[in-house]
């Protein structure tokens, strides 16, 4: 069913960061097990999508540098959605990617963009989808998407990544994200990971106990952070660097290159966090990003019918990831 008139809908896609991330071993399809506590930022890109009433799929990007065809996921996730879609046959759209999140950087900017077009599609389409139903559709983008189409804030994630739990956002710290300005392959990284101990056995009982809105600074771990500091040395550089400003405790997010600071509001003011950013600036440009947890704010054109009680993606094998790991 076409709509009557072309709908549009303006949503954020949130950068996230991983608090703590194991790679608990490899699996016989290839794939790697994880468990991993992700929480979605305040540093979003922008995604604009305007029905059209043929088949069409066009996308303009700000970031001239990224794709703008069906190899950029946000395209591709677009495909998937009308694909599955009855209400939305014989229709099309126009995406407008607004980028301020750096690519392949830990960050997940591309399967945010991703998991924002199929959220903001099945808004535009009347909710035609169940929660679950989108996540399947999600996860064949990539092993993160499906985390980017769901209405959670913050989750404890297991499996490739898809099997996840809501755990509440974490409020009273400020994150100050430093991007070297090179990116980094996850399937680079994960080709490189060498599991030296077997399978591992499971962290997530003691990371649980970490996720009820409190942060321990002890348990923010990163498994991959050993394969990409031992290629790029920029990024110890970094942590040591957040360290030494001040943060209670610094990480690579993801497979990097990317590094976060994590600032208590309880032992810092604003004005410092402002001098400390700018200091940081002086070497490293506009790649440096300060913010802070997202809470759930309503942006224009928030997407309705996403249940934020949902508790479980259940474990689904796709064909193919986009980075497998």
């Amino acid at each position: 069913m076409k709509p009557e008139r072309p709908g549009s809908i303006t949503l954020p896609a949130p950068a996230k960061i991983n608090l703590t991330l194991h790679v608990l071993g490899r699996r016989p399809d290839g794939y790697h097990d994880l468990e991993t506590w992700m929480q979605k930022l305040d540093l979003c890109d922008e995604i604009t999508l305007r029905l059209r009433d043929d088949c069409r799929i066009t996308l303009a990007c700000s970031d001239e540098t990224l794709p703008q065809d069906r190899t950029n996921l946000a395209w591709r996730a677009a495909e998937v959605f009308f694909a599955a879609s009855t209400r939305g046959e014989g229709c099309g759209v126009d995406i407008h990617l607004e980028k301020r999140i750096p690519a392949s950087a830990g960050l997940g900017g591309g399967s945010s963009d991703a998991g924002t077009v199929l959220r903001g599609l099945n808004s535009l389409y009347d909710v035609e989808f169940s929660d679950q139903d989108l996540l399947k559709m999600a996860l064949p983008l990539g092993a993160d998407v499906p985390f980017f189409a769901a209405s959670m804030e913050a989750v404890l994630a297991t499996g490739v990544g898809e099997i996840m739990q809501p755990v509440p956002t974490l409020a009273g710290y400020t994150f100050m994200l430093v991007n070297p300005g090179f990116p980094v392959s996850t399937r680079w990284v994960f080709e490189n990971y060498a599991l030296t101990t077997g399978y591992k056995n499971s962290k997530l009982v003691g990371f649980q106990k970490f996720s009820g809105g409190d942060l321990s600074f002890a348990a923010m771990h990163n498994d991959l952070e050993q394969v990409t500091l031992g290629k790029y040395p920029e990024v110890a550089e970094i942590k040591n660097t957040l360290l030494a400003a001040g943060a209670k405790a610094a990480l690579m997010s993801g497979s990097g290159p990317t590094v976060f600071g994590v600032f208590p509001d309880s032992s810092i003011d604003n004005a410092q966090i402002t001098g400390i950013a700018e200091e940081l600036r002086r070497k490293y440009g506009k790649r440096v990003f300060v913010t802070r947890s997202r809470d759930g704010a309503s942006p224009s054109g928030k997407a309705p019918g996403f249940d934020p009680g949902i508790r479980r993606f259940e474990s689904f094998r796709p064909s193919q990831f986009e980075g497998k790991h």
